[in-house]
């Protein structure tokens, strides 16, 4: 175990002894230092050192030839610093190396975690993953996204156009990745970059319903769509007030005719509900094409699977009808309203929907005016008093 004084002259003519594959070079001055010379001619900076549990450790300063002697006798320094404060630099870098980028933390500890959890929303998370948050982070180690990178993210998808929600999810998503990182104690995900991201204020209530008229011009589109499926989905989408997710997952065991009750096993609430069934809604549901051993009620024909969206043919059939603003989900507002403007109460409502309050339900409820009139008049009459003086002609 030789001890010299390195310096950059040293480094530059020390040689291995011939019959060794290396030979370690002790640095009188400062603990720890050496430079090791293999027998190839390589050399290297490091620092030996003891760790709290009295263990040797060696941590690599770099080569002598990417690395100046100098700058490696400044780094021994620090890193001996670092040792004799309590600190473990060959632990750090080792730990450093296990920081999981944000794609490989997604896809080998998230997804997998999920789908054992059956999380209801993972197609949707991996949809905002994919096309938000893989493209700006997915490459980069938890440790090395920050706080600003994640304002600006937030902030820049806004101003690319996305809806306030929309870019809300994708930090509702980012920041249940450190959530979860730090639960499960990944490396990098100690502290989240997220904190103190704010979500916007999104109102994304809407009042758009189908009028008859509407409804009229809609149903003739659909007669034509290249989807033979559609016409059936969007009728029983207004005819039942269903989610389109329930409906595409919907199995034909799920029906029964006699009890007029479509069973949908687990709902947003993540109960099962049960949807009465109305004879327009059998009659739509008598008509169902049906595949042998195909379980689904309105599947993909060609792959007698549940469609992953029937987006693409349902804004040809809106625009076509001229109902562009229209979404697949006003048709669960207007199944609403045209129970409410039909004289039911906002709990015969609640209780179709599936709204666990009944605040939830009061946005679906779009009354006429007709029906707003009919009600006040209704009041008044069941006062009995003729409250206003009878018009006298002129004498």
């Amino acid at each position: 175990m030789p001890i010299v004084t390195l310096s950059a002259q040293f480094v530059n003519t020390a040689t291995c002894p011939e019959g060794k594959s290396k030979e370690n070079y002790y640095d009188t001055a400062i603990t720890g230092f050496i430079l090791e010379v293999r027998a190839t001619g390589g050399k290297t900076y490091a620092l030996r050192y003891r760790d709290s549990h009295d263990r040797q450790c060696q941590h690599k300063i770099g080569d002598a030839k990417s690395i100046s002697y100098d700058k490696a006798k400044t780094a021994a320094q620090q890193i001996r610093s670092q040792v004799v404060l309590g600190g473990n630099p060959s632990e750090e870098r080792r730990a450093k190396r296990l920081v999981p980028t944000l794609t490989e933390f997604f896809n080998e500890r998230a997804v997998p975690f999920a789908k054992g959890s059956k999380k209801r929303s993972l197609r949707s998370d991996e949809s905002i993953f994919r096309n938000h948050l893989q493209p700006r982070f997915g490459n980069c180690h938890l440790d090395e996204i920050s706080h600003q990178a994640v304002y600006e993210f937030h902030h820049g998808m806004l101003a690319d156009g996305y809806a306030k929600a929309t870019c809300n999810r994708a930090l509702v998503l980012l920041k249940l990745l450190y959530n979860l990182g730090r639960r499960w104690k990944i490396p990098g995900a100690e502290s989240s970059p997220c904190a103190d991201v704010h979500y916007f204020e999104a109102n994304n209530a809407r009042e758009r319903f189908l009028t008859a008229e509407e409804t009229i011009r809609l149903h003739a589109e659909l007669e034509k769509s290249v989807n033979p499926q559609l016409k059936d989905i969007i009728a029983l989408l207004l005819l039942t007030g269903a989610r389109l997710r329930e409906l595409l997952d919907a199995r034909i065991k799920d029906i029964d005719t006699v009890r007029r009750t479509w069973t949908v096993p687990l709902s947003k609430s993540g109960k099962a509900r049960h949807i009465p069934l109305s004879d327009a809604a059998l009659g739509v549901l008598a008509q169902l094409p049906k595949w042998e051993k195909c379980p689904y009620l309105v599947p993909n024909p060609k792959t007698l699977m549940p469609y992953t969206s029937v987006f693409r043919t349902w804004n040809t059939a809106r625009k076509n009808a001229g109902l562009p603003d229209v979404r697949i989900h006003d048709l669960r507002h207007s199944m609403a309203s045209n129970m409410v403007n039909s004289g039911r109460t906002i709990y015969e409502v609640a209780k179709v929907l599936g709204h666990a309050q009944i605040k939830t339900t009061t946005r679906y409820s779009h009354l006429s005016q007709d029906v707003l009139l009919a009600a006040v008049d209704s009041a008044a009459n069941a006062t009995g008093v003729s409250w206003s003086q009878p018009q006298v002609a002129n004498a």
